[in-house]
């Protein structure tokens, strides 16, 4: 067993006491990152930073976790979008002013998203010009911010596909949700394909990370099953717009 899925069993045994059960996946933490006790705390951390303040585009993972956050987003007007689960239908974008009042909650939702939200190309996030400012869930992350997902790189493909585009880089802030015994006290070197944050909010803090590493850049192609990206409409619209050829 790799040492990023035996520090994900460490913290899942532990998450199993603190994390709100899932409606289809219960607390199945290799298919769903949880909602979590003080997860609103956490939020309001995340909502009070001043990177957070002045995003005008915002990319927002579809994390049990980051409900109340989609729920505040779309109470404050500010425009942001979701991946659908698996990245199967691509994004989901919110419109300022979409959701009629007394609906925030319902569509901050997974489903109240497929309801309210609609579809984004890549090519109509690009001409946004950039993203300022990502939010994701995690299964764990090190103190020096090295991100574990459930183990599916949904994240690293994402961030691959944006940095392709020009949409992040360097500096742009990432945030890391997650509660506190989800936070890994010794440091990690990352992987090629590892997202590192610059903040991990929790409900007992913010803390600010000192990265020791550049971000991967780009989408690895080579790592890639033809028939996820056959199934993952964004990859096939970034293959197009890249001029390379359709997968085998």
């Amino acid at each position: 067993m790799s040492k990023s899925n035996i520090i994900r069993q460490q913290i899942w045994s532990k998450l199993k006491d603190v994390a709100k059960p899932d409606t289809r996946f219960d607390k199945n933490f290799a298919e769903v990152i949880p909602d979590f006790e003080g997860s609103e705390i956490a939020t309001n951390r995340i909502l009070e930073m001043k990177a957070c303040k002045d995003a005008e585009f915002l990319f927002i993972t579809p994390d049990n976790c980051l409900v109340d956050l989609r729920r505040q987003l779309i109470e404050m007007g500010k425009p942001f979008f979701m991946s659908t689960y698996g990245i199967y239908r691509g994004f989901l974008y919110i419109e300022p002013g979409s959701v009629p009042k007394g609906h925030e909650l319902y569509a901050a939702w997974l489903d109240g998203m497929e309801h309210f939200g609609v579809p984004i190309s890549l090519e109509d996030v690009a001409r946004r010009g950039k993203i300022d400012f990502l939010v994701t869930g995690a299964s764990a992350v090190s103190v020096d911010g090295v991100r574990f997902g459930k183990g599916h790189g949904f994240f690293d493909l994402e961030w691959g596909m944006f940095t392709d585009l020009g949409l992040v880089g360097e500096d742009t802030p990432v945030v890391a949700a997650v509660h506190d015994c989800q936070v890994v006290q010794e440091k990690l070197h990352p992987s090629p394909t590892d997202i590192l944050v610059d903040y991990i909010a929790t409900p007992g803090g913010l803390h600010k990370v000192e990265r020791r590493a550049k971000r991967p850049r780009g989408v690895i192609w080579d790592l890639l099953d033809p028939k996820q990206i056959d199934q993952t409409p964004p990859l096939r619209e970034l293959r197009a717009m890249q001029g390379l050829a359709p997968s085998a």
